[in-house]
């Protein structure tokens, strides 16, 4: 060994993430028949699942979820219905967009959504094009409508740091960042079926293709500077609908890929040199139908474990 000291710097990093790969576990909500939600071990094992009702129009379904600093799980019941649900798994709250602040009568469909730190929650209502957020009560606080040409009909949308809106819609397949007041700032056309993007910490944009089979990194200049597509390099994995991404706190990016099949992971965690670190395959219990998912670690984790142990 030339080098004695990287040789056990390398090691040490590879003891450290296979320490965070035990503590990892992953809150997932699968659809297309399968509808549940659940809570597994990094190698699939079953902590904690639920039975959900399922999408509304047959198809489809549970494209968000999220855990709360509480604990409970952030989640949608419905194409409409919006519920948050404890680990006893009692339903604590929720907020049905079929019949709230004017939408009786009318078309839509919620795809995204997310706990904002004042108590309230912000809610994507696709169909009717506008992002809300609205009051524990259910009381509209603040409306903001989306831009025409398609971009109504939303998937993920994220809020960022800077309070902008960060929207993928499927059709015409364009990323759509909004200012606070609903200008928009900045858009990126995929061209493809999109279905989720965030915001890197280098500020670049990290994209979910969704029916492109792929990821791609864009600058705030447009610029890709960092893609799959199809396939990972030097693996068996097919990309097929892309859909949810995580960045981590080591950078690697996790990826979820839906609808890829038996023998494929449903999501996959990838350094920025395309190396995989990292597989999740519960087939068994998500089938080919996991969109939506979030990985929890450190004090998330153990917050969730902690509650575990006490639920029944």
């Amino acid at each position: 060994m030339k080098n004695p000291t990287a040789f056990w710097v390398l090691s040490l990093l590879a003891l450290h993430a296979a320490a965070e790969a035990a503590d990892r576990l992953v809150l997932l909500g699968a659809s297309y028949g399968k509808n549940v939600l659940a809570v597994c071990e990094a190698d699939g094992t079953v902590l904690w699942k639920q039975q959900t009702a399922g999408p509304a129009k047959g198809h489809a379904g549970h494209h968000d979820i999220h855990l709360l600093p509480s604990g409970n799980i952030l989640y949608h019941d419905s194409w409409t219905l919006t519920r948050e649900i404890n680990l006893a798994r009692q339903v604590v709250w929720e907020y049905d967009s079929a019949s709230r602040n004017g939408n009786t009568g009318k078309a839509v469909d919620v795809h995204a959504f997310t706990r904002l730190p004042d108590g309230s929650t912000m809610i994507a209502e696709s169909g009717v094009g506008r992002i809300i957020q609205v009051h524990a009560s259910g009381e509209l606080q603040h409306s903001l409508p989306l831009a025409d040409g398609g971009r109504a009909h939303t998937r993920l949308v994220r809020l960022l740091a800077d309070g902008h809106y960060l929207a993928c819609a499927e059709n015409p397949g364009v990323v759509t960042e909004y200012d606070a007041t609903g200008k928009v700032v900045w858009e990126y056309p995929t061209g493809t079926r999109v279905y989720g993007a965030i915001r890197l910490r280098n500020g670049n944009t990290l994209i979910a293709t969704g029916s492109g089979h792929g990821v791609l990194e864009v600058s705030p200049a447009k610029e890709t500077v960092w893609e799959i597509r199809e396939t990972v390099p030097g693996t068996p994995i097919k990309l097929a609908w892309t859909t949810m991404l995580q960045e981590l706190p080591n950078g690697n990016r996790v990826i979820g890929n839906c609808h890829a099949g038996e023998g494929q992971p449903q999501i996959f965690e990838i350094t920025r040199d395309k190396k995989v670190v990292w597989q999740f395959d519960a087939w068994d219990l998500v089938g080919n139908g996991l969109a939506c998912w979030e990985i929890l670690e450190g004090e998330k984790a153990a917050l969730v474990r902690s509650k575990l142990t006490t639920a029944p």
